[in-house]
């Protein structure tokens, strides 16, 4: 095979270069006699026959000492094209050192400077017009390749059109530009027209039939994100964009690392990114242990950690499938690290204690919980006990153990809760606050708002809802919620327990997202258009929920400090009496009356009030101007033809 490979390869090669060679003849008669405006005279053939001679040699030469042989006839581009010049001007100057240092005389000037010209274009026509007609036809031909735009006719834009040219597949057809700046309307980019501006956007899908949109531009914000997706919200066309950790890097642009827009590329703010250097000086060499380990936030706890080099990985959770599996990935992942998956209830004390003597944890992530609203609406005495009991008790493991720090993972629904899950990690704040102050464990509680992708969240039931063809169901039009992501989520866990900085830390989250609008940009991302393909319905307010939900307390507020990006806040003082208080709270959950131990939550967390629930019969959605800080529904508009 190889010999077979080389062969070709020798075949190749020696075909260029007598191309070549004959494509330098021809130039060179064609000089002569366009010098001489017709046949040379009888008196100046010696000379040139000799001068023939001299220069095919010399030309083919200096080609074949720069490899100018070994050429790519569909993968060659400006780098090859400079090479190229310099080969056939080496091989001009190399025949004129030749010729004239020997003869010193005998041949025209204008004969070479002519022929030089000449053979430039004609070597440069061999080797790139393969190309370039390769290129023609196939775009000229309705071959049934996606027809796409670029967003950003900049330098990471044309590495990217470069990059789909060279594409074996050859699967999309870029039909040209699109970018905001002035300069570069009407000009072209590797041949490809720049159409308009991101406003042209609906106008230019419908005019060319474009199907695919990929964002090509460096620091590409949300809000732009969130207003092309509403302007094309009447098309079908599906969105694409290189990731901001790649457009660093515009030499290295390529088609495959292009991703479907996700709604991270929504959030109304830059994502948060924390020192990893940092957070490996404090986690390398520990023994760390992790409750609600098989959940979103538990598990990339575990990763994260996993990856700055702990010295061991207690696992523990009640989903013993889950904690199967991301166990047997971390090992896989990090051979060296030694895993320890434990089945275990945080309700059951004793369990927790013997496995806190049996490792010794240096640092307790505590991420189990209840979490769902609706759920817990319904059995606030199992909130209770999981919530705030499961908290305590890990709270009492952590001190009897030693160990030297204690994270909680809260949450903004604690904050003024609604409902029976919010009040009762209200509870559970107060509780670790409590604790803490009388053990040498730092216990640190850690609110933020949902997670972007979670189990159970928003974002994959959304998802589902649109896979299936709809409705996508809203509680109300006017919700909204802050969000993050689960790196993000992670990072200000790690951040804020590892460091001093107090007993309560909250993420800086920027401005609340509405949902109505989430819902209405990820139908639109999916290629489907709002309302017309995919129904959106409104439901009403679940038992529980709010409008909009908060991160702190008019009292936190004033107090709060600002780190890293990171809130530290002080929260009031639980109660004197906590310890009488949660005695009767676990007497009446464990006699499972609700009422009664609803009233002991009120009692205990003064403003957990639960709001009126609106009726459930669906709302029509506004028809305000969209406002880019988020403060009205987007409009949609109905595409021509689908009125």
């Amino acid at each position: 095979m190889k010999a077979r490979v080389e062969g070709w390869n020798t075949k190749r090669f020696s075909a260029l270069m007598a191309l070549d060679a004959l494509a330098t003849a021809f130039c060179y008669m064609l000089a002569a006699v366009v010098r001489f405006e017709g046949m040379p005279p009888p008196e100046w053939m010696p000379d040139l026959r000799g001068a023939f001679v001299v220069l095919v040699a010399s030309r083919v030469l200096v080609l074949w000492l720069m490899k100018m042989h070994r050429w790519s006839f569909f993968l060659s581009g400006l780098e090859e094209a400079v090479r190229l010049g310099a080969a056939t001007v080496g091989g001009t100057v190399l025949f004129a050192v030749l010729w004239y240092g020997v003869h010193g005389h005998g041949l025209p000037v204008s004969i070479v400077l002519l022929e030089l010209l000449l053979t430039s274009s004609a070597l440069a026509a061999i080797r790139y017009s393969p190309r370039f007609t390769a290129s023609a036809l196939g775009e000229r031909l309705d071959d049934g390749r996606q027809k796409a735009l670029i967003v950003g006719a900049g330098s990471a834009g044309d590495l990217l059109l470069r990059d789909l040219r060279r594409s074996p597949e050859k699967k999309i057809r870029v039909v040209g530009f699109v970018d905001d700046s002035p300069r570069k309307q009407g000009t072209t980019v590797g041949g490809r027209a720049v159409l308009g501006t991101i406003e042209d956007l609906p106008e230019i899908i419908e005019k060319y039939e474009v199907t695919l949109v990929m964002v090509a531009i460096m620091g590409f914000s949300a809000e732009r994100v969130r207003k092309m997706l509403a302007l094309c919200s009447g098309s079908k066309a599906k969105f694409k964009i290189v990731p901001a950790s790649f457009t660093q890097m515009d030499d290295k642009i390529s088609a495959a690392m292009l991703h479907d827009l996700s709604p991270e590329d929504l959030l109304p703010r830059l994502q948060v990114g924390f020192d990893q250097e940092e957070i490996g000086i404090k986690v390398r060499g520990r023994r760390i242990l992790i409750t609600g380990a098989a959940g979103s936030i538990g598990s990339e706890i575990a990763r994260q950690v996993a990856s700055h080099q702990c010295a061991r990985l207690i696992l523990v959770d009640m989903n013993e499938n889950g904690l199967y599996l991301g166990t047997r990935e971390l090992q896989a992942q990090f051979p060296e690290l030694i895993v320890r998956a434990e089945v275990a209830d945080i309700r059951e004390p004793d369990r927790l204690l013997r496995l806190g003597k049996k490792y010794r944890p240096e640092f307790i992530f505590h991420a189990a919980a209840h979490k769902h609203v609706p759920l817990m609406e319904d059995a606030p005495e199992e909130a209770v006990k999981n919530n705030v009991f499961g908290t305590l008790n890990v709270a009492r493991m952590a001190d009897a153990v030693g160990a030297e720090r204690l994270v909680f993972i809260s949450t903004d629904k604690a904050v003024r809760p609604s409902s029976v899950m919010g009040a009762s990690k209200r509870i559970a704040e107060m509780v670790l606050r409590d604790a803490g102050r009388r053990s040498k464990t730092r216990m640190t509680a850690v609110r933020f708002g949902n997670v972007l992708g979670s189990a159970g969240s928003v974002i994959p039931i959304f998802k589902q809802q649109i896979e299936r063809g709809g409705p996508v169901t809203v509680t109300h039009p006017d919700c909204t919620r802050y969000f993050m992501t689960i790196p993000e989520a992670v990072g200000l866990v790690l951040v804020s327990g590892l460091n001093d900085y107090g007993e309560l830390c909250i993420l800086e989250m920027g401005k609340p997202v509405r949902i109505a609008d989430l819902a209405y940009h990820l139908i639109t991302m999916a290629g489907f258009v709002p309302v017309l393909e995919i129904p959106i319905v409104y439901t009403g307010l679940r038992p529980g929920e709010k409008l909009h939900e908060e991160l702190m307390t008019e009292e936190e507020e004033k107090t709060r400090g600002v780190r890293n990006r990171v809130m530290v806040a002080d929260s009031p003082a639980p109660p004197v009496d906590l310890k009488e208080r949660l005695v009767e709270l676990r007497k009446l959950a464990d006699a499972g009356e609700p009422q009664a131990l609803l009233q002991a939550m009120r009692d205990l967390v003064p403003s957990f009030r639960t709001p009126e629930i609106e009726p459930s019969a669906p709302v029509l959605p506004k028809n305000d101007a969209f406002d880019q800080d988020g403060t009205q529904p987007p409009t949609f508009p109905v595409p021509p033809g689908r009125a």
